[in-house]
């Protein structure tokens, strides 16, 4: 066969492509081979939406160009063939000029540390292209949900989705969110004109005229692209005569984000060319789909065949709309239907389709060895697994309407699932379909026929409910006990296979689902079926998003800019994909790539570690190969290193045990992956997997007495004061996975004379650099880490991102080679180690008005095998636990020494448990007393004397101290009493869904580190900065350039503002040789500490130019910038001044105020939560930027509420992390966060100890999350109430069952504590009362 090379364009530009791995994917080429790097790499299984590219493609038959939007993390390189791809650069950048996609992005602030947003931005000019060619224009509803399968870790989403909508038709503009392009005030048509303009009549051509021109497919020996069923027969027989090659049919090839890659094909049999498996045809049976055609192109044409059979295709349209919710708009785009049903024949994929096509009859076509052969989608299920000489040809999906005339056809489908719009696996997924007709007999309906599919719940495949389907069948005028009797025998039917995760929950769902399909039919009458399913459960979970919500900030002038508003430094090359992160450093000649071989077991001798020769590895490095003057230390902190490597004994798993080096990162990364390890168990102790094996071992980490908190008060005195008393309750918290959207990375390049070079992704270089130096055995000085910016960190780029850069230096040292690694997500989530767990036990003593006398906690801290920071846990718990007045506080705390991986700083580290924990508390009382929580909160809220008492000098001055004024302004402003009433008339008047709000108050401590600055004036009179702290999206950057136009030009810059310093400041990455002690960028103050170690620098040089200034003053009058600098220059001023900024001790700790308050609503039948609003107040005292502190704000928030409500960090009986995937681990997406979003951010009073009367706002504000847990609890409270009364119970039996609700409160966890029985328990209630 002769070798064809590929041809394609990307931004326009002209590949051909001759010599490639067949495997190589689309992100792997863009990233390895172009300039274009916009296309990240984060979770490699189209979960993240960060790769995501928009595909252009030519139908010469149509003479039309189809654009749309693919993952090219999945996408083959083979596959784009004669196609052109368009990446964020091709939209604009800085040369050439913004798009303004990218520009109201900036300007909407919708980009904190960048890695997601080319992808976000990506989304949506798919979303906008498309939209142009419809008569309708893009509209704001889809505007939303263009990014709804995009991942973003730091905004919240809120700025995103308004920065998408201002491109909508028919936005409302007054419903966008604050942005720097206009001031409060603008009439709409101002607010309309000042956007960035979007020209519609000047599109960009997204495919070439060159490569209309391009004719045929692709015909390599590697990637077969046969064009009929004959040439697909002669091809799979030629190949299967040669066992030696592994060969994959590939439609869209999206089967690799789920099914990894172990061992690459050798050839490839793209099945996009054959017709027979590209058919769309409809006639009067039904539509057939080939197996070849898109979930997308599927949707649209079940749609199409909608609109035409009119109300008949209603069972088409449903179809569609609920594969609108499997996986994501980019996956859809490119995954076929029949790789989705193949999958779950051959490898019991949870699917979704397959369960809603087997409700309503589907046959499938196939083509074995040579015969076709078309059969029930049912009976292909449960076939043998279907070889590989066998192929899915097509799906049939009949019409499904009554030939009878009376008869009518009901249809519905059903998914559970984490997140309501999709992009994630059900925990069941079910379809029914029933024919009625009227019964002359009962004046009811019958039930003719019906078909009930269930799947996705633990089981190989989707499954028909025979029996209950028998049962039901001839039910004239279904009756209660007729239901109750078919749920009986349905829980009978759904049994999960054993180790299915939730399995009682799964099973409660299909009850559920069933239930809410068959109730209607209870008595129904003729004609009213329809009405009485629309009363009886509102099935619209969230219609098309529409997102709201207001921002309240007050810009502050008298430090200008300082206090302004200005959108943060950087974000147009984020949203353009020049911004550069380590992984986008071009490679130097002769890199390599690294991997790690981690750990499986717990605590065992490893006796080897075995690679596969055909990955060609080029080397495996392991702690052997550490220098004799080195050591094997891989990280270290205040109070002590740990292991790089394992040594003969590994002591978790997820403990790195060596690393591979190949000359690919996708080699090394199966290299590491097809590792045996040998292991033995031989002599040693059962592991500690648990806090309770540490307390009984007595295995624990020291904690210094220096920073063990101190008790309040005399406990035993608080308790003999009291009325009640709550004794041994008890609270487990679990763990949280940082989530980064950029994974761990380095690269290490080695330098002259025994020097090496290192770029990490870290929060802290200057540990990085020392734990570098200490493992080589060179001097610190022989060492330079160079850090420009982090894609996300919360904590989990300071400690845990040494190990990396360490074990990539170490392989460069070893094999004097530029080695570089981007560690995989699942490899990143199993080592990482992520937020402690803990275990609570509390005993509270109380007054009979709510007032707490006492309480004593014994918390057990789960640290893993190495301490970390974890001896800090226990002081950081107490600071927001002391929140509320508790009159005596003792407790006592320990951190466990177990054999799980080792936890680390995240976000709020120890305060987010310690503020939860006061609240369980105050809930408790609260149950206890039978009194509304908010009593007992304001009953122990501090007054300014007892803040005093608990938090000493960091309580500060009386006025500092605001939270109860917040808390009673938000009560005022959320218009909470009038909310109350509401709900408590919606949950009268709703048996299945039950609301409730709560509202929460928080205190912070936090402490402002020493932090070095340096600003040099270049001889233009640009400014150059640097600072200690790392720019990880938190604005850090932005708030220190306007701290340095603040401190130099206003004493420097002419009164009028001529000169604009702003626009001269550049701040430059953090290098370890220029500013040796950059410490830390954690607790929520660096941007504060860097800001006034800046402003430091600009007094030393504006002391020096101050004599300049006032002489040519008296020469000339005013002095222009430009004419300062340059005399400065003639006259040899030093014109760098370097500062270390070391806050006064008893000033570098203070207390940040907020509160929130949330609304929920809980589905009673599935366990979903949805936050209904969310108001939030926060005092950042003076804002040094308000729109960069509302987006700490807003995404801290964001993230809290996936730590209480979304995120499962779960491990097997090995402490192995087992939701090591965008599949398994789900953080909040944009419909998950409350439907209305209102923030107010308090400029308080003057604060002098602060800078510039400014507070930290990174942190605290995830705390406040707490609420929409609150109000979930209270929500299942009134749920507990309704099943106790059909349970038979008194009110006063249900008030007294007190429940703790877990952490993350999913939907398994709160559907089991409404009742995985509350729907039978309703139905013998109504029968017990017939």
């Amino acid at each position: 066969m002769e070798e064809e090379a590929l041809v394609f364009a990307i931004n326009g530009e002209r590949f051909e492509v001759s010599n490639f791995d067949p495997s190589i994917t689309l992100l792997e080429y863009l990233r390895s081979h172009t300039r274009f790097k916009s296309v990240k790499l984060s979770c490699g299984e189209g979960g993240c939406g960060a790769c995501v590219v928009l595909l252009s493609r030519y139908d010469s038959d149509n003479d039309e160009v189809k654009s749309f939007t693919v993952s090219s993390c999945l996408t083959l390189l083979c596959s784009i063939d004669k196609c052109s791809i368009t990446t964020s650069e091709g939209l604009g950048n800085s040369r050439d000029g913004f798009h303004p996609i990218h520009e109201r992005f900036a300007g909407f602030h919708a980009s904190q540390c960048g890695f997601c947003t080319p992808g976000m931005c990506m989304s949506l000019f798919s979303a906008i292209v498309n939209a142009e060619k419809m008569p309708s224009k893009l509209t704001v509803s889809e505007a939303e949900l263009a990014i709804s399968g995009n991942l973003c870790r730091c905004t919240g989403y809120r700025p995103i989705a308004d920065a998408c909508k201002s491109f909508a038709s028919d936005v409302d503009m007054e419903d966008l969110g604050l942005n720097s392009f206009w001031k409060k005030g603008d009439s709409s048509h101002l607010k309309a004109d000042k956007l960035p303009f979007y020209d519609r009549d000047n599109q960009i051509n997204v495919f070439p005229q060159f490569l209309k021109n391009e004719l045929g497919v692709l015909k390599r020996q590697s990637w077969y692209t046969p064009t009929s069923l004959l040439e697909l027969q002669v091809t799979l027989k030629s190949i299967l005569a040669e066992d030696s090659e592994r060969v994959k049919l590939v439609v869209g090839n999206t089967g690799m984000g789920y099914y990894k890659e172990i061992v690459p094909f050798h050839k490839y049999i793209d099945l996009r060319y054959i017709p027979e498996l590209s058919v769309i045809r409809m006639d009067q049976n039904g539509i057939e789909i080939g197996a070849a055609i898109t979930i997308s192109e599927a949707i649209s044409a079940l749609k199409k065949e909608n609109e035409a059979m009119g109300e008949g295709g209603s069972v088409f349209l449903k179809i569609a709309n609920h594969m609108e919710k499997i996986a994501s708009g980019f996956v859809r785009n490119s995954a076929s239907i029949g790789g989705n049903l193949v999958m779950a024949q051959r490898k019991h994929f949870p699917s979704d389709i397959v369960t809603i096509l087997l409700a309503v009859g589907s046959t499938v076509k196939l083509q074995i060895d040579s015969k076709l052969e078309t059969v029930l989608l049912e009976e292909f299920l449960e076939w043998p697994p279907l070889n590989f000489g066998s192929v899915l040809l097509s799906i049939q999906i009949p019409h499904n309407q009554s030939n009878k005339i009376g008869n009518k056809v009901f249809f519905e489908t059903y998914r559970a699932s984490p997140r309501p719009l999709g992009n994630a696996l059900p925990y069941l997924n079910a379809a029914f379909l029933a024919e009625v007709s009227h019964c002359e007999t009962t004046n009811g309906v019958i039930i003719n026929n019906i078909r009930l599919a269930f799947g996705a719940y633990g089981v190989k495949h989707a499954i028909r409910a025979r029996k209950i389907e028998e049962f039901l069948v001839g039910k004239k005028s279904l009756r209660l006990e007729d239901l109750l009797e078919a749920i009986t025998l349905l829980r009978g039917s759904i049994i999960p296979e054993v180790d299915t995760t939730h399995a009682a929950y799964r099973c409660s769902l299909a009850v559920s689902f069933l239930f809410e399909f068959l109730h209607p039919l209870i008595n129904a009458r003729d004609g009213l079926v329809e009405d009485s399913l629309e009363k009886t459960f509102d099935r619209n979970e969230d219609p098309g998003l529409l997102l709201s919500g207001s921002q309240m900030v007050e810009s502050n002038q008298k430090y200008y800019p300082v206090g302004k508003p200005i959108e943060k430094t950087g974000a147009t090359i984020q949203a353009s994909g020049e911004a550069v992160f380590v992984d986008d450093i071009p490679s130097p000649p002769r890199c390599l790539h690294a991997a790690f071989i981690y750990s499986t077991k717990p605590l065992a001798r490893v006796k080897c570690v075995k690679t596969n020769p055909e990955l060609l590895p080029v080397d495996v490095i392991s702690f052997h190969d550490i220098p004799k003057s080195g050591a094997n230390v891989g990280a270290k902190t205040m109070f002590g290193p740990e292991p790089l490597f394992a040594d003969e004994l590994t002591m978790a798993a997820g403990q790195p045990l060596a690393l591979v080096v190949a000359d690919t990162q996708k080699h090394a990364d199966m290299a590491a992956s097809s590792a045996i390890v040998d292991y033995d168990f031989e002599n040693l102790e059962p592991p500690i997997l648990t806090v309770e094996d540490a307390v009984q071992r007595s295995s624990f980490f020291e904690v210094p007495p220096i920073i063990y908190p101190k008790q309040i008060g005399d406990f035993s005195r608080g308790m003999d004061e009291a009325d009640h008393k709550i004794i041994s309750a008890e609270i487990r918290l679990g763990s949280q996975y940082y989530f980064y959207m950029e994974s761990q990375c380095a690269l290490a390049i080695p330098d002259e004379d025994n020097c090496m070079v290192i770029y990490s992704s870290i929060q802290c270089p200057e540990y990085l650099h020392s734990v570098v130096a200490s493992c080589l055995g060179v001097p610190d000085n022989n060492i330079r880490v160079i850090t420009r910016r982090v894609g996300g960190g919360f904590g989990g780029k300071a400690i845990r991102a040494m190990p990396v850069a360490t074990a990539c230096a170490l392989a460069a040292y070893k094999l004097q080679r530029p080695v570089r690694i981007y560690v995989n997500r699942k490899t990143d989530t199993i080592m990482v180690g992520g937020r402690h767990p803990m275990k609570i036990t509390y005993s509270v003593g109380f007054k009979s008005d709510g007032k707490i006398t006492a309480l004593h906690l014994d918390i057990l801290i789960n640290a893993g095998f190495t301490q970390d920071i974890s001896p800090i846990m226990p002081h950081n718990i107490m600071g927001p636990l002391r929140k509320y007045n508790w009159g005596a506080l003792s407790f006592d705390m320990k951190v466990c020494k177990t054999n799980l991986s080792s936890k680390s700083a995240m976000r709020a580290p120890g305060e987010v448990q310690g503020s939860f924990i006061a609240e369980a508390v105050i809930e408790h009382v609260a149950y206890a007393l039978s009194i509304e929580a908010d009593i007992v909160r304001k009953k122990n809220m501090h007054t300014f004397d007892s803040l005093n008492i608990f938090y000493g000098v960091s309580a500060g001055e009386s006025h500092e101290y605001t939270l109860p004024s917040i808390y009673d302004k938000l009560a005022v402003t959320s218009h909470l009493d009038e909310r109350i009433e509401k709900i408590k008339e919606f949950n009268g008047n709703n048996k299945w869904r039950k609301r409730a709000i709560s509202l929460v108050p928080i205190i912070h401590e936090v402490f402002v580190r020493a932090t070095p600055g340096k600003v040099s004036i270049l001889s233009d009179g640009s400014i150059v900065v640097e600072v200690g702290g790392i720019e990880l999206g938190q604005g850090l950057w932005t708030k220190v350039k306007q701290m340095t136009a603040f401190a130099l030009s206003s004493n420097l810059c002419n009164a009028d503002g001529e000169d604009n310093l702003l626009d001269k400041v550049r701040v430059v990455q953090a290098d370890t040789l220029s500013l040796v002690q950059g410490g830390f960028t954690a607790g929520s103050t660096t941007s504060e500490s860097s800001c006034e170690a800046v402003r430091l620098c600009c007094d030393i040089l504006v002391e020096r130019l101050m004599p300049i200034k006032k002489s040519l003053s008296e020469q000339s009058g005013s002095v222009k910038w430009e004419t300062l600098i340059t005399t400065g220059h003639l006259q040899s001023v030093n014109f760098t001044a370097s500062s270390f900024y070391v806050p006064v001790i008893g000033t570098n700790h203070y207390l940040n105020y907020g509160a929130a308050v949330s609304e929920v609503e809980v589905n009673l039948l599935t366990g979903g939560t949805r936050i209904l609003q969310s108001d939030i107040i926060y005092d950042c005292g003076q804002s040094l930027n308000p729109a960069v502190d509302l987006g700490q704000i807003e995404g801290a928030f964001v993230q809290g509420i996936g730590f209480f409500m979304l995120e499962e960090y779960l491990t097997n009986s090995d402490g192995l992390v087992v939701t090591d995937s965008t599949w398994t681990y789900k953080i909040p997406t944009i419909d998950t966060i409350p439907k209305r979003f209102n923030v107010e951010i308090l400029n308080s009073n003057h604060h002098k100890n602060r800078v510039l009367s400014s507070k930290a706002s990174g942190e605290p504000p995830l705390l406040l999350a707490a609420s929409v847990h609150c109000a979930t609890r209270a929500a299942i409270k009134e749920a507990r109430k309704q099943l106790s009364s059909w349970r038979g119970r008194t009110s006063n039996e249900s008030d007294s069952a007190f429940f703790q609700l877990p952490v993350p409160a999913s939907m398994p966890v709160v559907k089991e504590l409404c009742g995985l029985d509350n729907v039978e328990c309703y139905l013998e209630s109504l029968i017990s009362r017939c």
